[in-house]
C-alpha cells in the first residue's frame, strides 16, 4: 500500500483489515433501483451491472481497475508540513501579470476559486506560481492538471524549475514513472479519479479542452479530488459559454488580454479556397496552398493544421512531391515519434509540419506561421481556431508570423474566432493606454 499513499484504492470487504491512518467509504452506493459509483459518479440501472455473485460493478470507469459494491475505496491520511521557500524563476512578471498573481493569492486565502481568462502566450503558468507557493507554505498539496498530455509534458519541467525543493511527479496513462507520493502533481484530468479530498489547490490548465469539456465523469473526479475548503483555478484562453454559465457567481473571473511581450494577437487572414479538401489530387488545385507556403517559409517555419489524419498524410505527400528540397513531415495522435517530431519542430528542423488538432494548444514554437486547411470544417470550432491562431508570435522577437484560414464557406465559428481575437486586442490596447 505504500505506493498508494495519498490516493484512493479499492479493497474488497472480505480483505479489509486496515485501521488508522486509513479512511474508507463504500465503493458504490445503492439508491433504489440504481447503483452509483463513488469513484466516477456514474449511475447505473442495477440489473445491467449485476455480476453472477450478486454484487454490482461500474463499467464506466473499469479501465482504471474494476470496483464493486462489495468493497471500499480507501485512502491513507497524510499531513504535510508547512514549507517556505523562494520561487526559482529567471523571469519577471509584468505589472499586469503581477495584479492577476496577487488577486489569485488573495482569492485562495479566502477559499474562492478563480478563472483566469487569458490570451495564449500571456504567461498563465507563471501567474500561478505565487498561489502554489502560498498553498505549500500552508502545508497544502497541489495538483496542476490538463485534459491534454502534451500540455502536461510542457508544464512539468517549468514547475520543476520553479519549485526545485519540492517533490513533483508527471502522471498520465502511459507515463514513464509510476505513481508515488509528491507534494506537487502534474497530471491529466483523468488521473484525478484516483484521488479523494487530496489537494488544497487544483489548477486546471486548458479547462475548455477535449476531453474534459462537457465530461461529467471528469468533472466529478475533479471535485472529488479537491480537499474540503480547497480552491480551484481554471486557466483558459477560450472558455465556453457552458463553463461561464457554470461558474457564474461561484468563481472570480480575471481577464488578461495581453501577452507577456505586449504585442497584439495575430489576426487571421480568411482566404477562400474552394478545392482545399481535394487539393492533393491535382497540381492546379494544390497551387493556392503552395504559393502561400513558398512565401511563408522564407520567413518562418510553417504549421499546417488539417481536419483529419488521412487528409494530413495526403497533403504532406502532395506538397513534398512539389517541393523536394524542403524538409517536410506530419504528426498526429497515432504517431509513435510524436514527441521527437515536436521537439525537432521546436528546433526549426522542418520547413513545414502538417498536423491535426493535437498541436492546437499547449505547445510553443518560435518563428512560426500557421495555416488552417479547411477552417470551415466542423472540427475547427471557435475555441480551436482561437487556440490555433495563438500558436503564432507567442515568444521571442517578432518575425512576421501569419495566420491563414483557408475556407470554402464562411462559418460562424470562423467569424466568431476572428471577432474574439480583435476584441481581445482592443481590450489590450485600452489597458496599455490606461497605464500610460
Amino acid at each position: 500500500m505504500t505506493n498508494q499513499k495519498g490516493r484512493q484504492f479499492f479493497v474488497l470487504d472480505e480483505t479489509m483489515s486496515i485501521g488508522k491512518p486509513f479512511d474508507s467509504r463504500p465503493a458504490m452506493l445503492e439508491q433504489g433501483k440504481r447503483i452509483v459509483c463513488q469513484r466516477c459518479g456514474s449511475s447505473h440501472h442495477k440489473p445491467s451491472v449485476q455480476l453472477p455473485i450478486g454484487c454490482y460493478y461500474c463499467p464506466t470507469c473499469i479501465r482504471y481497475g474494476r470496483i464493486t459494491s462489495d468493497g471500499q475505496l480507501v485512502i491513507q491520511q497524510t499531513d504535510l508540513p508547512a514549507f517556505d521557500y523562494k520561487i526559482v524563476w529567471p523571469g519577471v512578471l509584468t505589472s499586469f501579470q503581477q495584479k492577476i498573481s496577487q488577486q489569485l493569492v488573495a482569492n485562495c486565502r479566502q477559499k474562492k476559486s478563480s478563472l483566469v481568462w487569458s490570451v495564449t502566450g500571456s504567461g498563465k503558468t507563471e501567474m500561478i506560481f505565487e498561489t502554489i507557493r502560498h498553498v505549500r507554505q500552508e502545508g497544502g498539496r497541489v495538483a496542476i492538471v490538463s485534459p491534454r498530455i502534451d500540455v502536461c509534458r510542457e508544464l512539468f519541467p517549468r514547475i520543476q524549475q520553479a519549485f526545485p525543493q519540492e517533490e513533483s511527479l508527471l502522471l498520465y496513462g502511459k507515463s514513464e514513472e509510476p505513481y508515488r507520493y509528491t507534494t506537487i502533481l502534474i497530471a491529466t484530468t483523468h488521473q484525478l479519479l484516483h484521488f479523494y479530498r487530496s489537494f488544497q489547490l487544483i489548477v486546471v490548465d486548458e479547462v475548455d479542452a477535449f476531453p474534459y469539456e462537457g465530461d461529467a465523469q471528469l468533472r466529478y473526479g475533479l471535485y472529488n479530488a479537491l480537499a474540503e475548503n480547497g480552491c480551484l483555478i481554471y486557466l483558459s484562453a477560450t472558455p465556453s459559454e457552458r463553463l461561464l454559465q457554470e461558474i457564474r457567481g461561484k468563481f472570480a473571473v480575471l481577464k488578461m488580454p495581453l501577452r507577456f511581450h505586449q504585442r497584439p494577437l495575430i489576426v487571421p487572414k480568411p482566404i477562400h479556397y474552394s478545392r482545399w479538401a481535394q487539393a492533393y489530387r491535382k497540381k492546379r488545385w494544390l497551387r493556392p496552398l503552395l504559393q502561400h507556403l513558398q512565401r511563408l517559409v522564407k520567413k518562418n517555419f510553417v504549421l499546417v493544421f488539417c481536419p483529419s489524419i488521412q487528409l494530413m498524410k495526403e497533403m504532406e505527400w502532395a506538397v513534398r512531391r512539389q517541393e523536394a528540397s524542403w524538409l517536410i513531415t506530419s504528426v498526429s495522435s497515432q504517431d509513435e515519434k510524436r514527441m521527437e517530431k515536436v521537439q525537432s519542430a521546436r528546433s526549426q528542423v522542418y520547413k513545414v509540419l502538417f498536423t491535426t488538432m493535437i498541436l492546437e494548444r499547449g505547445v510553443t514554437f518560435e518563428n512560426v506561421s500557421v495555416v488552417v486547411l479547411g477552417a470551415s470544417h466542423p472540427v475547427f470550432t471557435k475555441s480551436a481556431l482561437v487556440q490555433i491562431a495563438g500558436r503564432v508570435d507567442r515568444k521571442g522577437a517578432f518575425t512576421e508570423g501569419e495566420v491563414i484560414f483557408f475556407y470554402d464557406q464562411m462559418t460562424e465559428a470562423t467569424r466568431q474566432a476572428i471577432k474574439e481575437i480583435n476584441e481581445m486586442n482592443q481590450l489590450a490596447r485600452s489597458w496599455l493606454t490606461d497605464e500610460v
